[in-house]
């Protein structure tokens, strides 16, 4: 009687440990992660960086001081080289060189002017997209910087003013890696003081196209 007792535990034993194996298996499966993800940082994932380049139609803003002195702003012509982060699909940090030409009548300012760039793109997020791509993509964006100046025909007394520009455009995608964009940039220069002209702070409204490169 014993023994058919042994023998009966022991299969109940064998029986159940066959039973708990699939469910020990399926407690460590794990679902592989889909690569191209479907959240807002998939495209950022993929092309992290860019570099690129910009010309800039500047069109700068006439200007009479309290004694009614007054200068003619002149259009001048100047190139951005720039470097950005995407942090997520909708949000980037670019910074950008400019090469600043500013012309009033006699009176002409360059400057070597660095801005650090916030940039929203209005790109549908990832989780709503029904296409892959999209291929027009508005943006709009706000920098600060500073601008180091040298003048010509007229003396100034700060060689170094902070800068402050709004921006808006549309980035026109041509596959994964290039795109093209064109926008237009408000630029505030804080006075740099020029002799003779009491408070001129160069404005201007700057018209732009380039090239960006994504990797």
């Amino acid at each position: 009687m014993k023994t058919k007792i042994i023998i009966g535990a022991l299969c109940l034993m064998t029986t159940a440990t066959n039973a708990a194996i699939p469910y020990r298996v399926e407690q460590v499966v794990t679902v592989p992660q889909d690569v191209y993800g479907n959240d807002r940082e998939a495209l950022a994932r993929e092309h992290r960086f860019y570099i690129g380049g910009m010309y800039d139609f500047s069109m700068w803003q006439s200007y009479t001081d309290k004694s009614n002195m007054h200068v003619d702003g002149k259009d001048t012509s100047s190139f951005d080289i720039v470097a950005g982060m995407r942090i997520y699909d909708t949000f980037r940090l670019e910074a950008n060189y400019t090469r600043t030409i500013a012309e009033f009548e006699d009176a002409k300012l360059t400057g070597n002017t660095l801005f650090l760039n916030a940039i929203m793109d209005a790109r549908i997020d990832s989780m709503y997209r029904l296409f892959r791509s999209q291929h027009l993509v508005p943006y709009v964006g706000a920098g600060v910087g500073l601008s180091g100046n040298k003048a010509e025909h007229v003396e100034i007394k700060d060689k170094l003013s902070g800068v402050l520009s709004a921006m808006a455009g549309l980035g026109i995608e041509l596959g994964e890696h290039f795109t093209i964009d064109v926008g237009y940039r408000y630029m505030y220069m804080f006075s740099p003081k020029f002799e003779g002209i009491d408070g001129l702070a160069p404005t201007a409204h700057q018209f732009r196209a380039g090239l960006r490169l994504n990797f």
